[in-house]
């Protein structure tokens, strides 16, 4: 009986009913700015840890931030734009895990340039020749930015794709 009175008492006096005073912030363009740009140093830190810890690829670096490394090289026409490509990819996080992953028999085609696809992939594509294998490494902002896309890739996310190009029309 005594648990119960005390347990009434604090609940009476341990809550209070003012809310926490909330502060009004002031969003601007520099804040802007400085949010992208510390996300992104944060992500080329992991990109490059990633990298660090698989001396095996050979990766090499566009302008953009995309990486990427040829792993299984081919001397079929290279991908342009314009051009539909018959891919095979599976899609994983830095962190090992797969979000997703086509069956081994499947292709997609996807015209380069003018696809739904990430820009980063898009990118990515235009490096290979028809035959090759490729890992690319993507930035958030080659990929899906600041939404995510909504179903299993969370916002700000950077995306490993493991890319074949099968075919090329």
């Amino acid at each position: 009986m005594q648990i119960v009175y005390f347990l009434v008492v604090f609940l009476l006096f341990g809550c209070s009913s003012k809310a926490p005073k909330q502060t009004e912030v002031k969003w601007n363009k520099e804040k802007s700015i400085e949010l992208s740009h510390s996300v992104a140093v944060k992500e080329k830190l992991a990109i490059k840890m990633y990298i660090a810890n698989r001396p095996s690829y050979k990766m090499e670096e566009t302008g953009t931030g995309l990486n990427y490394y040829i792993y299984s090289k081919a001397t079929g026409p290279l991908a342009e734009s314009g051009r539909e490509a018959g891919i095979y990819y599976t899609i994983s996080f830095l962190n090992g895990t797969k979000c997703y992953s086509m069956d081994s028999t499947s292709t997609e085609f996807h015209k380069i340039d003018h696809s739904e696809l990430e820009t980063g992939l898009q990118e990515g594509l235009k490096k290979m020749r028809l035959g090759e294998k490729a890992i690319l490494i993507i930035p958030s902002h080659l990929a899906h930015g600041l939404t995510g896309d909504q179903s299993k890739i969370p916002p700000l996310t950077p995306l490993v794709i493991d890319v074949t190009l099968k075919e090329l029309r």
